[in-house]
């Protein structure tokens, strides 16, 4: 019994913590996310300004406009579309932070089917 009377208020300290999220560190820059595919590691390497999202994936290098929501949040429309589900914009969140790197939702704006990923900045 007295267990539970020590834990329970760890218990309710520990889930009122918050995940840090310093996102403003993460809104320029470079920065590289990989992933797996079929069991294949992929990486994609993109660069960001304010506005602006360039990304290089598998040789082909493509141009996305950001419109930021918040400091955490953002959406992607690619500039230059080859078909129509490129066409439609991406919500990005940005969900915890380290020094280096980020955790994100992302999905089809106006979609409840969200992937999760994390990215790793690599330069200012």
């Amino acid at each position: 019994m007295k267990k539970i009377v020590v834990l329970l208020p760890l218990l309710v300290l520990t889930s009122c913590y918050d995940m840090e999220r310093n996102c403003k560190d993460f809104k320029t820059g470079k920065f590289k996310f990989e992933y797996e595919v079929d069991g294949v590691k992929k990486t994609a390497l993109f660069e960001r300004n304010d506005s602006i999202e360039i990304e290089t994936f598998e040789g082909k290098t493509d141009t996305a406009s950001i419109r930021w929501v918040n400091d955490c949040e953002y959406v992607l429309q690619k500039l230059h579309p080859k078909n129509m589900a490129e066409e439609k914009a991406i919500g990005m969140k940005i969900v915890t932070t380290t020094k280096n790197s980020y955790t994100f939702e992302f999905g089809m704006v106006g979609s409840d089917v969200k992937q999760k990923g994390t990215v790793t900045k690599i330069a200012d």
